[in-house]
């Protein structure tokens, strides 16, 4: 018995070989996400590992070694 998701990968390629061997030019997908609220976020976090880092360090909970 083959699984769905084994044959979902050839309905995917027969879709969309057309566009990678000279079809018509595929639209240019656009990012689902914000890059600008994902690095605002990246910054948040940063800023609590070290922040939390430091306080284990002086409360002597963390050590030198990671």
């Amino acid at each position: 018995m083959i699984s769905e998701s084994a044959t979902s990968w050839k309905a995917q390629l027969a879709e969309g070989a057309a566009g990678l061997f000279g079809g018509a030019p595929a639209a240019k997908a656009t990012p689902a996400v914000d890059l600008k609220s994902l690095h605002a976020k990246i910054d948040e976090l940063t800023l609590q590992n070290d922040f939390l880092s430091s306080a284990l360090s002086k409360a002597g909970l963390l050590s030198a070694k990671r």
